[in-house]
Order: structure tokens, then sequence, then C-alpha cells
């Protein structure tokens, strides 16, 4: 990821899993990926335990086809 700000060094990488339906081409395509980024480790960490939560507009039951990854800039 080339996209983050350079003082804000701790990530959350966010992918599609393979075959996820949204990666269809008149989709989002299958190489989408987004990222966000924090100046802290412990803002990143609890922003991630905050995105595997169940989201509150999600059915019971209903989980998010999405895969975090923790990344850190060098």
């Amino acid at each position: 990821m080339n996209d983050k700000v350079t003082d804000k060094p701790f990530g959350i990488v966010v992918e599609l899993p393979a075959n996820d339906p949204l990666s269809a081409p008149h989709l989002l395509g299958d190489k989408w990926e987004g990222a966000r980024w924090f100046a802290t480790e412990e803002e990143r960490d609890k922003a991630f335990d905050n995105m595997l939560s169940q989201p509150g507009y999600y059915r019971q039951g209903d989980k998010p086809s999405i895969r975090l990854s923790k990344v850190e800039s060098s």
C-alpha cells in the first residue's frame, strides 16, 4: 500500500476473500483493497478489534466478508 500517511505508520489492510460476490468485475473487482492508517499501534489495534465486531446494521448472524490484516510501514 503506497497511500499511507507518513506520520501514521500502523495500518489495517482490508481485502475481499477469494470468490467474494463483490469481487465481480462490474462491482469492486478482484484487485479491490483499502487501508486505514493510525499514529500508534494501540489506536490501530483498538480499531482492528472494533472492525472484527458485529456491525449494528447487519442481521444477527450475518458477518462481513472481508479480510483484515495488521501492517506496519518500514
